[in-house]
């Protein structure tokens, strides 16, 4: 096991990444494809994609890293970042930062808790976000903004990384517990602009298409004090906040496992990515669409374990010095 930071440069971070790709595609039980967004339900669950990006820029892919998939619920780790950068720490007069202890989409809480959702990345709360967003600019415009910051983060100047459009009005096709989470909150005025245009903000956000090399490079800002290239995204001290949220929060009713298991922040999606960030030293995105029972990405979470072992990469880890 990897004890002392300065032992990162002895790695063979591709000889690691490689192993585990080829170790997942031997395994059977993958999980189940969400089949409630019909987009979905047509992924191949055979398909598995991990990208390791170090803090010097060099990157690690193994497996279908550069195939595109909808990071879902990824995207609100990018909606509350954007949020923070519009209203700062008034956000969270309407967003709880406690674990929810349920499913994530769950309205059990939303009426005990008075229509205040209890973290930015269950449902309800990244619906909050949108709305917050939606306060400043027309649905349209909210929308190409969060591409266009995405786009940024990853470097992807070419343009490659859309928004899913077929995805998107599946989801608004189907939607209806987002529907009633959206009402719901409006009923308690916590949700203020026209909950058909907020939904549509927040279906759009979660049709995002993008790699696994892509997610990563994007995630890099958060492995890096809040910097991509030298350049400030946000604040370091607000760098280190969401990616406590994303430990404590990331993986709804089953993050104290995740965070059991591999030890690091990371934000799950039900198209079956994990974005996951390991402070000043790398930024991770795996793939796999088959989910466990809450929701997560079951070899992708394999993954992560096992690179965690062979890395040392756990934020539980001691540093000897």
């Amino acid at each position: 096991m990897v004890r002392h930071m300065d032992t990162i440069a002895t790695l063979d971070i591709a000889r690691i990444v490689s192993d585990i790709a080829e170790e997942m595609r031997g395994i059977s039980d993958r999980g189940a494809v969400a089949s409630y967004i019909p987009p979905l339900a047509q992924v191949s669950p055979d398909k598995f994609g991990i990208a390791v990006v170090m803090a010097d820029g060099a990157a690690h892919v193994a497996g279908d890293a550069d195939a595109a998939f909808s990071i879902q619920s990824i995207s609100k780790v990018f909606a509350l970042t954007q949020a923070l950068g519009a209203v700062g720490d008034q956000l969270w007069q309407r967003v709880g930062r406690e674990p929810s202890g349920s499913a994530f989409n769950s309205i059990v809480q939303l009426e005990s808790e008075q229509g205040i959702p209890r973290n930015p990345f269950i449902n309800a709360g990244a619906i909050v976000l949108c709305d917050v967003l939606l306060g400043r600019c027309e649905p349209r415009e909210a929308i190409g903004q969060m591409l266009r910051f995405v786009r940024m983060l990853a470097g992807d100047d070419a343009g490659t990384i859309k928004i899913d459009e077929t995805v998107a009005l599946a989801e608004q096709d189907t939607g209806f517990r987002n529907m009633a989470l959206a009402n719901y909150m409006r009923a308690f005025s916590n949700i203020r602009a026209p909950v058909e245009r907020v939904l549509g903000v927040y279906f759009h956000f979660c049709a995002l298409a993008m790699t696994c090399r892509e997610l990563a490079m994007a995630g890099r800002y958060l492995m890096d004090g809040g910097r991509v290239d030298g350049h400030s995204i946000v604040t370091a001290n607000r760098a280190r906040r969401i990616n406590a949220l994303m430990m404590s929060c990331g993986h709804y009713d089953n993050s104290g496992d995740f965070a059991f298991r591999v030890g690091l922040p990371g934000k799950s999606g039900v198209g079956g990515g994990i974005l996951s960030v390991v402070p000043g030293v790398a930024s991770i995105a795996v793939w796999s669409p088959g989910l466990n029972a809450s929701g997560n990405s079951q070899l992708g979470t394999l993954a992560l374990e096992r690179l965690v072992q062979r890395t040392g990469w756990s934020v539980f880890e001691p540093r000897l010095r």
